[in-house]
């Protein structure tokens, strides 16, 4: 099964503290930053594991045979504290970041798809650093880690995509079914920025239902769903109709082409989330952008997942809900500074999210986890689906009150 770098708890570290690349002179990084990384097609090795706060810089040297990149990552293992990417063979290029006490990991990926090579521990110790820059400068620096962040996550559901559609088309819907929940959770994580490209979203993730009521094909993650999880002669899709109207299960040329379509559709977006279009759009939306992704990733659990109807023949609604609220908090971190600098107010209302976003997590964590799987939807009580729905309007309220505070 393909591996996923996975949430769990996140420390509550803010854009400010984990990196502002370039707001640092030269002269100021920190004595113990001789810091060189050789990215190969199977390693990334990076001099020194550990290093003193400050402002840090690794100078990287890409020895493998592709394109490559070096993460610095928190220690979620998901958000992105500093990357620096499109080295070609042979080049080198510098991160510089600033970096405080904390545990981190460090990372290439040779090719730019995929998790990536040489994933290993990395430590800062030393005292608390003040950031520097001015607000402009760090609202940028958001700005800029959300789409390290959105692309991190496309150049790994790239290959997974690619493994998920080669088991569907061979017939081997064991596997793939294995398959499906972990790897749409990367697409989860990030689907308002393919929401925003027109109809890639509905080719890649609309249910049946939608796409009949819009007039669409229906193509993508949950036609090869109904595939691999073939409905009962008397079952009903999500609006009561007959499951087998106008349905029948896909032949092998049929599997060909809707996963073959899949590979295309994920391409596009993998090769939109890496044009200057991409970060023009988001650098004109700013802050407030990620902080309405913050918004919206929730309203997909609201309005789909807690009714258990996105994946209504799988029943792994629980990947995406988890997967949906990985997301939105990860953008809610890289916002959330600028909501504290309000005042009482603001910093109140980040407790509150923050708050919010524990409560949620630890009610999915007791039905399971994105590393070693959910329990099926249809296994959810009443009093389980209540308390979610719940927890979800308790985190919703405080939510929806972030753009408007952070843009005072």
């Amino acid at each position: 099964m393909t591996a996923i770098r996975t949430l769990g708890a996140v420390a509550a570290v803010s854009i400010s503290a984990l990196a502002l690349a370039g707001c640092v002179a030269k002269a100021d990084v920190a004595a113990s930053d001789a810091l060189t990384v050789t990215s190969t097609d199977a390693a990334c090795d990076v001099s020194t594991a550990t290093a003193t706060s400050g402002t840090l810089s690794f100078d990287v040297t890409n020895e493998s045979s592709e394109v490559s990149e070096f993460y610095l990552l928190a220690d979620d293992g998901l958000r992105i504290v500093g990357e620096v990417e499109n080295i070609a063979p042979g080049a080198s290029r510098t991160l510089t970041v600033v970096a405080q006490p904390g545990d981190y990991f460090t990372l290439c990926k040779p090719g730019m798809v995929g998790e990536g090579v040489g994933r290993a521990a990395f430590s800062v110790t030393g005292d608390t650093v003040e950031a520097t820059g001015d607000d402009a400068e760090q609202k940028q620096q958001a700005v800029d880690l959300y789409a390290a962040f959105v692309k991190d996550q496309v150049e790994q559901l790239v290959p997974a995509v690619d493994e998920f559609v080669a088991a569907y088309e061979s017939g081997d819907d064991e596997t793939a079914r294995d398959l499906f929940a972990p790897t749409r959770a990367f697409y989860e994580r990030i689907e308002p920025v393919a929401e925003s490209l027109g109809d890639l979203d509905p080719r890649i993730d609309y249910r049946e239902v939608d796409a009949v009521a819009e007039g669409l094909d229906w193509t993508g993650f949950h036609r090869i769903e109904k595939d691999l999880w073939v409905p009962a002669e008397d079952g009903l899709n999500a609006d009561g109709s007959s499951a087998w109207t106008d349905w029948q299960p896909s032949t092998d040329a049929e599997r060909a082409a809707f996963g073959d379509q899949l590979i295309a559709d994920v391409a596009e977006l993998n090769d939109y989330v890496h044009s200057d279009d991409f970060q023009q759009a988001l650098d004109a939306q700013g802050i407030a952008g990620i902080s309405n992704g913050a918004i919206g990733l929730l309203d997909e659990v609201a309005t789909g997942k807690i009714s258990g109807e996105e994946d209504w023949w799988s029943g792994t609604d629980l990947w995406d809900f988890a997967a949906n609220v990985e997301g939105s908090k990860m953008a809610f971190s890289l916002v959330q500074d600028f909501a504290t600098a309000q005042g009482d107010d603001g910093a109140a209302l980040v407790t509150d999210i923050e708050q919010g976003y524990t409560d949620l997590e630890a009610a999915l964590a007791e039905h399971g986890s994105l590393a070693d799987g959910f329990v099926n939807y249809g296994e959810l009580t009443d009093d389980d689906k209540r308390e979610f729905t719940d927890l979800i309007n308790a985190l919703a309220e405080p939510l929806s009150q972030l753009t408007s505070t952070i843009l005072e």
